[in-house]
């Protein structure tokens, strides 16, 4: 494949084209919306204590504990230096040592989990250009109908990887280059952008169909938050998983309703938003289309949907980051709130990314599944911050 798309190692012709294929890429790294050159990030960790963390003493320290259980058994089948490559980087010989001694202490209790995150863990604030205050927004496992033949209502496929898809990471041919994941095809030998959500739509597509759906609304909602469970029409249900994306930018369909005036800026939450598009499904398709961003999907067995760290995510406890700056995995102390207005102020573990996700201060707070994760989770608009809880033995510095 290489050979096919051999200007790849010839660094002018590969820069030209990096100009043209991802414009979007360069504007968002540079630019603010209104133009201006944007502030680069400078992270800042500074050491506080436990005691210093609003609500610490009233967590429910024996509800982490299976959670760090499963966070653990990623860190100690992972051999490199760090937990995960991000800018913050905690090494990760000495997180696997406290995992161990964690699994060893076997505890069972909220008392003892206490103390052994007192005597383990050190907590940091985190802080990007001296604002520690960042966004805090929240997702849900969706439900859709589905079945495994087309007929009747049921005629919307639910795509998985297409055979075709062709995935480069700049960092691969120089590792002074950007993180930066290139998503296309080959065609007559040249690399080109992989299609919009529109054209898949039509058919334009080489990938196999996994189920199919009885409504686009739900299964577009089900690619926002990236799973979903589908009750089948034969009676199963069958959990849907992230497989790969297509590549384009993501725009939610609430900013697109709010630009064209269809919807105001305080219903723009999710339930009002799913309301408004059944009640126009003649324009809904096409609004839908120009989040250009397609989701396919992978069916799983998982107890929950699985997110980037590869296990399942945990309601209330997993917390979507920006991994560029957050490694995958880190254990945070998160102190924001609600919808209503309630806190949220518990240990959350570094466990998925989104599209949407991005900042030092940003996360989206897994709320669970079901239409009530999703009455919480679409209105979740919050800011607050976190702390990132490091082992006490632990190296850790900033890129």
């Amino acid at each position: 494949m290489l050979k096919m798309i051999g200007f790849w190692f010839q660094p002018k012709k590969m820069f030209r084209y990096v100009c043209l294929f991802l414009p979007f890429l360069l504007l968002n790294g540079c630019f603010d919306k209104k133009g201006e050159i944007a502030e680069p990030s400078q992270i800042k960790l500074e050491k506080t204590e436990f005691n210093s963390l609003s609500g610490w003493q009233n967590e429910d320290f024996a509800a982490v504990i299976p959670v760090m259980a499963k966070n653990c058994q990623v860190i100690m089948k992972n051999n490199k230096p760090y937990i995960y490559d991000a800018q913050i980087k905690i090494s990760n010989q000495e997180y696997q040592a406290v995992c161990r001694r964690f699994m060893a202490e076997n505890i069972k209790t909220n008392a003892a989990m206490k103390a052994f995150m007192e005597k383990e863990f050190v907590p940091y604030t985190i802080s990007d250009n001296g604002k520690a205050e960042g966004k805090f927004t929240s997702y849900y496992e969706a439900t859709i109908r589905a079945s495994k033949s087309k007929h009747d209502a049921y005629k919307y496929p639910i795509y998985g990887k297409p055979t075709d898809l062709v995935e480069i990471n700049l960092r691969d041919f120089d590792s002074a280059l950007p993180n930066t994941r290139l998503v296309g095809r080959v065609e007559n030998g040249h690399f080109i952008p992989y299609y919009k959500r529109g054209d898949i739509e039509n058919g334009q597509i080489n990938a196999p169909v996994l189920l199919w759906g009885d409504d686009l609304i739900d299964i577009h909602f089900m690619q926002i938050q990236g799973s979903a469970v589908a009750k089948l029409d034969n009676g199963e249900e069958i959990r849907i998983g992230f497989a790969d994306s297509n590549g384009h930018k993501f725009k939610g369909i609430g900013s697109i309703l709010i630009e064209k005036g269809l919807i105001k800026r305080e219903d723009s939450s999710m339930p009002k938003i799913r309301t408004w598009l059944r009640a126009h499904p003649e324009q809904a398709q096409k609004l839908m289309a120009e989040n250009e961003r397609f989701i396919f999907q992978r069916l799983t067995n998982a107890d929950g949907p699985v997110g980037a760290l590869g296990i399942s995510l945990t309601a209330g406890r997993s917390l979507a980051v920006d991994n560029a700056y957050i490694p995958l995995g880190a254990m945070l102390w998160l102190d924001s709130h609600n919808p209503d207005g309630g806190k949220i102020q518990k240990i959350v573990f570094a466990q998925d990314i989104g599209s949407a996700i991005k900042g030092v201060v940003r996360g989206d707070y897994f709320w669970g599944h079901g239409e009530e994760a999703l009455y919480h989770a679409g209105r979740m608009n919050s800011s607050g911050r976190y702390y990132l809880l490091v082992p006490k033995n632990a190296s850790i510095k900033v890129n």
